[in-house]
């Protein structure tokens, strides 16, 4: 059965803050971190599979309100959730088990990374989203970028990683494609595939994890 680890996190464990893209501060609630992508390992992939794709998805995330990073309120838990896409790697090659920490993003760069464009290709990002209305950080926002949830969330965030084996070579993406356009792409071509799910948050009272 194919199976996936990081020397980073435990499966169900904390996301260290070197590999997030917000952590706590004192004075502003929340500033930049690290922002390195984990280490990541696989193994026992299945015969007959010609590529790997990975995606890494917050499960938490809350849904449009007034709450969310608002002084003196706190997003409620019974708030309704939806996904939000840190990391979409495609087309990696079928002999690839190992992606070392930081191979992939060193640090928050304003207007967003460039992401590869060439095997492996990698995907946009929600914090295109989220940033579209910061002047000093909207742009796209491609390859990882680590998690960064409300400061003021009442629950936990779970960050699911995800690696997935393939009978194509390539899937039949455009440049700036999307979990959503990943998940079509990727339907009937599925052989086999294992996750790790890391935990965050930046409310101070839910520290330390």
């Amino acid at each position: 059965m194919m199976w996936i680890r990081s020397d980073n996190f435990e499966d169900g464990g904390p996301i260290p803050v070197e590999n997030a893209l917000g952590m706590v501060d004192s004075i502003s609630h929340v500033t930049f971190a690290p922002n390195r992508n984990p280490q990541l390992e696989w193994g026992d992939v299945p015969d007959g599979t010609r590529s790997l794709a990975l995606s890494v998805i917050d499960q938490d995330v809350p849904t449009v309100g007034d709450d969310v990073n608002h002084e003196g309120r706190e997003v409620p838990p019974d708030l309704p959730r939806t996904t939000f896409t840190h990391w979409l790697l495609v087309d990696i090659p079928p002999d690839t088990r190992v992606v070392s920490e930081g191979e992939f993003s060193q640090g928050v760069v304003s207007h967003g990374k460039p992401g590869l464009s060439e095997r492996p290709r990698e995907g946009v990002n929600d914090y295109t989203g989220w940033f579209a209305d910061d002047n000093e950080m909207a742009g796209t926002y491609r390859g990882y970028d680590g998690p960064g949830p409300p400061w003021n969330d009442s629950i936990i965030h779970r960050y699911e990683f995800k690696i997935i084996a393939l009978d194509v070579e390539t899937l039949d993406l455009a440049s700036d494609f999307t979990a959503a356009d990943l998940e079509r792409a990727a339907a009937g071509h599925i052989l086999e595939s294992a996750s790790i799910t890391g935990i965050y948050a930046l409310n101070p009272r839910l520290l330390p994890l």
